[in-house]
């Protein structure tokens, strides 16, 4: 992969969602707005293990993000990148956990109560990396 542009990763650092878009069997692309978290160069995503976007990343890896509103409305011009998405250990989870603990006050609030009321093993998690 060639590396991501400083600029564009700049903007997805400072994003507050982005349209992570995966592709379905037959090509169409499949677009969803998400929380994100970067690090080290990596884009991080926090999903319900049972989702559309995480059936469709074990089958094929590619993705693309934008930084987009809480709708998933992306700007003209908006900051755009396309890369290869991989699903996370339990390890993984954890940084990805902390990274998003970090950056959003409603993640910490939600997760402490999934926690509280067991909603995270009746709900899986997966958590997905996103290499330029």
């Amino acid at each position: 992969m060639t590396a991501l542009d400083p600029s564009v990763l700049d903007a997805l650092t400072r994003a507050h969602y982005v349209s992570l878009t995966t592709y379905r069997k037959n090509g169409t692309p499949v677009a969803t707005p998400v929380w994100l978290a970067v690090d080290g160069g990596m884009l991080y995503v926090w999903t319900e293990a049972g989702s559309g976007k995480v059936k469709r990343l074990r089958r094929d890896g590619r993705v693309k993000v934008a930084v987009c509103d809480v709708r998933g409305r992306i700007a003209p011009g908006a900051a755009e990148a396309e890369g290869v998405g991989r699903l996370l250990d339990a390890e993984g989870t954890e940084k990805v956990r902390r990274l998003m603990a970090r950056k959003y006050l409603m993640f910490r609030l939600g997760d402490g109560w999934s926690r509280l009321t067991g909603r995270r093993r009746r709900h899986p998690i997966a958590t997905v990396e996103i290499s330029f």
